[in-house]
C-alpha cells in the first residue's frame, strides 16, 4: 500500500518506521530538517509531489493543534478513494471535518507516547479505534497495532472523549498540580523522584495538545472528583483520625485492584 505520512515528530516518525518495511511509504513536514533521520521512505517537502505519489492512506500525525489544517491543505493533492486517517490524541472538530472531506476515513489513538512507553514493547500498552469510520481503514489499523501487541479497543468519538478525560485529564491534572507547589530537594526520595520524572515528560509535551486535552468538555467533572476527594483527604488529616484514614486507604486499594 502507499502511504503518506503527514508530520516527522515523534509518533510519524514511528510509524515510519513501522510501516516502511511493508508499505511503500513517503513522509512530509513543513520543516525538512525534521524528515533527516527518517530512513526507508521517500521524503516530500510539497503537495506536487503528493499529488503524483498518489496515496492509497494517509496519516496525519501533525501536532494536534494542526491535525484539521493539514488535512484541508493536502485534500486537493489526494486521489478520491484515498483513506483519511489520524492519531491524534484529541478529536475535537474531528467527525464534523471527516463528515464532510469527501473521503473514507479512520481515527485511531494509540495511547502511548515516546515520553513514557518503551516503543521496543508496547505489549502493556492499549491503542483506540473510532467506531464511526470506514471499514478497510479499520481493518488496516487493526492488523497494525495487533502486530504491535497492543490492546485494542473501539470506541465512538463520543466515548473517546469521555475516556480521555478520565485516563489523561486526571493524570496530568495531578501532576501539574504536583509540579505547581514543588520545590527544589536536595535528597529527594525515590517516590518523589519518580513524581518529578513524570512531571518533566508531562512538561515535555507540546502546550497546545496539554490545553485541549484538559479543555476536554469532560475534564470538568474528574476535576470536581479529585477536589472532593482532596477534601475529604484534608479533613481527615487535620482530625488525625486513624479510623478514617484506613478506611481511606482501604477504599483506594480497592480501586486500584
Amino acid at each position: 500500500m502507499k502511504i503518506l505520512i503527514m508530520g516527522a515528530g515523534k509518533m510519524g516518525s514511528f510509524f515510519c518506521d513501522v510501516l516502511s518495511f511493508d508499505h511503500e511509504v513517503a513522509i512530509m513536514d513543513s520543516d525538512p530538517q525534521r524528515m533527516s533521520f527518517t530512513f526507508n521512505c521517500a521524503r516530500f517537502t510539497s503537495f506536487d509531489e503528493v499529488r503524483e505519489f498518489e496515496p492509497q492512506l494517509l496519516i496525519n500525525a501533525v501536532t494536534v493543534k494542526y491535525t484539521i489544517d493539514a488535512f484541508k491543505a493536502v485534500l486537493p493533492y489526494l486521489p478520491p478513494a484515498c483513506i483519511l486517517s489520524d492519531i491524534a490524541s484529541v478529536k475535537t472538530g474531528l467527525k464534523e471535518f471527516y463528515a464532510g472531506c469527501g473521503h473514507p476515513y479512520c481515527s485511531s489513538h494509540p495511547m502511548f507516547g515516546p515520553t513514557f512507553a518503551s516503543l521496543s514493547n508496547l505489549s502493556s500498552e492499549n491503542a483506540i479505534i473510532i467506531a464511526e469510520g470506514d471499514h478497510l481503514g479499520k481493518v488496516f489499523f487493526k492488523d497494525l497495532y495487533n502486530s504491535l501487541h497492543l490492546n485494542i479497543k473501539e470506541y465512538t468519538f463520543d466515548e473517546h472523549d469521555e475516556t480521555i478525560a478520565y485516563s489523561l485529564s486526571i493524570p496530568f491534572a495531578s501532576t501539574l498540580v504536583f509540579a505547581g507547589v514543588m520545590k527544589h530537594q536536595d535528597a529527594p526520595g525515590t517516590t518523589f523522584k519518580r513524581h518529578l520524572a513524570i512531571a518533566r515528560g508531562l512538561m515535555s509535551e507540546d502546550d497546545y495538545l496539554l490545553q485541549e486535552i484538559l479543555f476536554n468538555p469532560h475534564t470538568g467533572g474528574q476535576l470536581d472528583k479529585i477536589k472532593q476527594r482532596l477534601t475529604v483527604l484534608q479533613e481527615i488529616i487535620e482530625r488525625h483520625d486513624g479510623e478514617a484514614m484506613k478506611r481511606y486507604l482501604d477504599e483506594v486499594r480497592e480501586n486500584i485492584k
